[in-house]
Parts: structure tokens; sequence; C-alpha cells
């Protein structure tokens, strides 16, 4: 056999060059795909903003649409592409399109620490949102009652607290709970610092999977956290009011107040007074 039959009826292997080139067509092929779509979105939310006009406005935050969209999204998930990454991407386009239907801010206790908050402020809310940041709770929730529909972001801290920052949120139109970040719970998630999101009172699609109370109390009963708890509920803090104690409760939206108030009278607190706070959806955990 000579050599040129040898050299032609050798196999034909692809050139690594060639096959490098053709998948960075493709990655440009993709990338330049997901921009055109995030520009039909932007048409869409224009069309949006007109028939909201014309509806005579109403608020553009939807926590309860949020929370379902990012669970939607971490179910579907899979691949390489590390989930923190595909949360964090969508979280930017949410509230970055809710910003561009109604300019707002974000106001961030970080008396508890400012990298924490601020990296969960910014996971969430991205960086064309305005951050704003107060010394405390109270700061908070009086920049989000004077504003024109300002979110804010306060701890979620269990335990004793020196003050029941909480308590300002019970009057009828004070601020509201509407939402607990992380929408999706998970291990070692880059901004997992339990918070809590404010705003005016809205007057739909907050969901109430979960309802947040202030209960004020004139003592403590150490009964009291067993029967919330049987009731699927929680104590999230309590601290000293001008009554006696004021618990920050955490239970399920299906449960009445009446059946809340057993608890209270179980426990022997026939006086407690029970003020609803705010809402929100139930976290979806991943659990690996």
């Amino acid at each position: 056999m000579s050599a040129d039959q040898k050299s032609s009826d050798a196999p034909v292997v692809d050139s690594p060059v060639v096959d490098l080139s053709a998948l960075r067509v493709d990655i440009d092929r993709i990338d330049q795909a997901m921009h055109e779509l995030l520009i039909e979105r932007s048409e869409i939310i224009d069309r949006l903003i007109a028939i909201k006009a014309r509806q005579g406005g109403g608020s553009a935050f939807r926590p309860s649409r949020e929370a379902d969209m990012m669970r939607r999204i971490a179910i579907r998930h899979r691949g390489l592409l590390p989930l923190d990454t595909v949360e964090g991407i969508w979280r930017i386009i949410i509230s970055t399109f809710t910003y561009v239907q109604a300019p707002y801010s974000v106001h961030v206790d970080t008396a508890g620490g400012d990298a924490m908050m601020r990296d969960s402020a910014r996971f969430h809310f991205g960086f064309t949102v305005p951050f704003i940041t107060h010394y405390g709770a109270v700061g908070v929730i009086d920049a989000v009652r004077n504003s024109q529909g300002d979110l804010g972001m306060v701890r979620i801290d269990g335990g004793a607290m020196s003050h029941p920052w909480w308590h300002r949120l019970a009057p009828p139109d004070a601020p509201k709970i509407i939402a607990r970040l992380p929408f999706v719970e998970r291990p070692d998630h880059p901004a997992g610092l339990p918070a809590f999101v404010l705003s005016l009172p809205l007057a739909e699609a907050a969901s109430r999977d979960v309802v947040i109370y202030e209960a004020s109390i004139t003592r403590w009963r150490d009964a009291l956290p067993g029967l919330i708890g049987a009731l699927g509920g929680e104590i999230l803090g309590n601290a000293g009011n001008e009554l006696g104690l004021s618990l920050l409760l955490s239970v399920p939206g299906a449960l009445g107040q009446e059946q809340l108030r057993q608890a209270f009278t179980q426990a022997g607190l026939t006086e407690a007074r029970l003020s609803e706070i705010g809402s929100h959806a139930l976290r979806h955990e991943v659990l690996a």
C-alpha cells in the first residue's frame, strides 16, 4: 500500500479550532437572543404602563407573583450554572422592570451590620434601584411611610430585642410587611439573611400564605411558644412596649384570628391585643 493510500484511508479528526469557533458562534447567537427577549419584555412593560395609566394607576409591586416566579425558576433549573446566578439575574430583571414602571428606592436597616443587608438588597433589587441606609428599623418604617411608594428592608431577628419596631406597623395606614427574603431558601445562599420587605399597604397582589401579627400583652407566659407552635406559628421576636410586651408573630394564613386569640386565652392572656401587620408567601426550600 502506498503512502498516499495510507493517508487517504486515515480517519478525519475534527479540528479543535473549528469546534471552538462553532461553539462561540452559538454562544453569540444565544446572547443576542437573550438581549432581544429583554427588549421585547421592555416593550410589553411599555404597554402595561399605558394600560395602568388609563385605569388610574396602581402599585407596581406584585410580591405574590414574584414569589411564584422565583419558585418556578428554582424548580425547573438544571445544569451546571449555579442557581445563585440564575436567581440573581431574575431578581435584577424583575426589580429593574418594576422600577421602570414606577421609580422607587429601597430603605435598608443597617444597624445590625451593613455588609449582609447591603448584599441582600443588591442581590434582590440590583444596582439600578436607589439604596438608602438607615440606622434602625424605625427610620426605615418612617421613610417608607413618608414616601410615594418606596420599599423598606428590615432584619428578622429572633429572641428579645430592645425595641419592638413592628409595633409601628400596627396602625391601618402604616407600612406593612409584603414579603420575606430570600424567596428561595437554601444552604449557603449568597444573600440568605432573613429579612422582611415593607411597603405602604397594598390593595392587591399581597400573598397571604403566612400572616404576621403584633401581639401586645401585659406579661410573659412560658406556655405561649408551645401554644403558638401547635397552631403552626412562631414567635419571631419580643420586646417591651408601653403595655408590657410586644410580640412579633408568624402564623399560617389559613389560621383565623379567633383561633390565635384562643392560644393567648389558654396561656391566661385574655387581654392580648392582636394587630395584623402584613403577610408574605411561603418560602420555597431547596435542600441541596
